[in-house]
């Protein structure tokens, strides 16, 4: 495995470690404290951890991963209820490991043609494979500092935490 797959890997068990700690503490928190508006770009937990779900399926579709997904925006909400959208993250982490295990230098090098607000876009996989793990990172950030709002520590958020975990033997 060539260091840029070794890293893509790593990138995606972190999104699966982050996103199964801050769904364990949405469930904790309760429906109320996780619908609540907190002036955040999506306004809630909810709403944030459901455009993460959304955007993740739109670039797994674009990817070739995902049956093609065209929301009306990027605030729609797939899953309004708060135990079909934490199924649904199992479901679509499990297709990003899936993916992203499938991955070589030579497909990682090739061009990824999308379209994008009724634009074809063309761009190195690698930089939009990426993007897709940065744009979880950051809207992941601010689920935590939704959390911290409302009174509720996340823990320890940083990826080099979770790798030093895996190499305890």
């Amino acid at each position: 495995m060539t260091l840029l797959q070794t890293q893509f890997a790593a990138l995606a068990r972190y999104n699966r470690w982050m996103n199964e700690r801050l769904y364990a503490l949405a469930e904790m928190v309760g429906e109320e404290q996780r619908r609540r508006d907190l002036g955040a770009f999506f306004g809630s937990i909810h709403r944030t951890l459901g455009h993460l779900l959304l955007a993740d399926r739109i670039w797994l579709g674009r990817f070739g991963a995902w049956d093609a997904v065209t929301p009306a925006s990027l605030a729609a909400e797939l899953c309004p209820v708060f135990a079909d959208l934490r199924r649904e993250r199992g479901t679509t982490d499990d297709a990003i490991d899936v993916y992203v295990a499938a991955l070589d230098d030579t497909r990682l090098a090739a061009p990824l043609r999308y379209l994008r607000a009724g634009q074809t876009i063309e761009e190195p996989l690698w930089w939009v494979v990426g993007h897709f793990f940065n744009h979880q990172t950051h809207h992941r950030g601010q689920v935590t500092t939704l959390f911290k709002q409302l009174g509720h520590d996340p823990g320890v958020t940083d990826l080099i935490a979770m790798l030093r975990d895996e190499s305890v033997p």
